[in-house]
């Protein structure tokens, strides 16, 4: 499967920037986890992508070609707010919405009875959408962006109100659809789940891309923290080269300039009592995200 390149995009509304210049690739097959403040510019992107909404400047390619209305029918698109139409009937909505993008009515009813099987929703075809719980309306949802077999998968939040065995159901959906080659990005909130689920992940604050990698890449830092736990001598970390922080009883963080800093450190708590761990600390998703938003605050 080819690539979606976003490149350059810029959009502004009146005096606010809603994008500054954002630049990113999902490559095909992999699951891209796009995070970011309420109003970063996340959903702007998406609609961008979609062309729901025209970039001011930038362009964005799918297979090295600009995304025309073809390319587009085949994007499977969820967005934030449910786009559904209330009194329609789940199974008569999704053929509908299948049969926009091109599907036989033959194809169109299989694809509807293969998704709703899949996603848990079976026994609601026969139900307008407005009378289903709000998971139940989430899954039909994210069944209206697979139905038609898309090539291209873009979701805004589409984890947001469902329960943990539909979180498990949906992420072995966007597994799937990666294993078979689809470019899938998807903003989310749940930061542990996007950690557990992307192979790379974009943060953006304030309409800019600020940092964007996998997950161990965006843990590199020029000054590594290590943890060591133990029973030692009061006053051990005293000398100590680099910063020695104890963060709980018996459990100490040291700010090392490198792996060789930190190994001296062990060697002094040795030396000074029984050690019973000694690892480096590795900041998950969330710890990341603390300190995207903190430097914004600081600004």
């Amino acid at each position: 499967m080819p690539d979606l390149r976003i490149d350059h995009l810029t959009k502004t509304y009146g005096d606010l920037k809603a994008l500054d210049d954002v630049s990113f690739t999902v490559r095909g097959g992999e699951l891209f986890g796009f995070v970011g403040s309420n109003g970063a510019g996340k959903t702007t992107t998406m609609r961008i992508i979609l062309g729901v909404l025209r970039a001011d400047s930038g362009s964005v390619t799918w297979n090295d070609a600009p995304l025309d209305l073809e390319a587009r029918r085949r994007i499977g698109y969820m967005p934030e707010e449910r786009g559904l139409y209330p009194r329609m009937k789940v199974g008569e909505q999704l053929v509908y919405l299948a049969r926009l993008h091109g599907l036989s009515a033959a194809d169109a009813a299989h694809a509807m009875e293969h998704w709703t099987e899949v996603l848990g929703v079976a026994e609601r075809r026969d139900t307008e959408v407005e009378k289903l719980s709000l998971g139940n309306q989430q899954r039909v949802q994210l069944a209206s962006a697979l139905v038609h077999g898309p090539e291209v998968l873009v979701l805004d939040e589409p984890f947001s109100g469902l329960d943990p065995v539909a979180v498990e159901v949906m992420s072995g959906v966007l597994r799937e659809q990666a294993a078979r080659g689809v470019p899938v990005i998807f903003s989310s909130h749940q930061l542990e789940l996007v950690e557990r689920l992307c192979d790379r992940v974009g943060i953006v604050r304030a309409g800019r891309m600020v940092a964007q990698g996998t997950i161990d890449e965006l843990r590199a830092t020029e000054r590594p923290v290590w943890e060591i736990a133990g029973s030692l001598r009061v006053g051990w970390a005293d000398a100590v080269a680099g910063s020695v922080t104890e963060v709980t009883p018996g459990v100490w963080r040291v700010e090392a300039a490198d792996a060789d800093a930190a190994h001296t450190a062990l060697a002094s708590a040795v030396q000074a009592g029984t050690v019973t761990s000694f690892a480096p600390v590795r900041p998950s998703l969330t710890e990341l995200f603390q300190g995207v938003v903190s430097e914004e605050v600081a600004a």
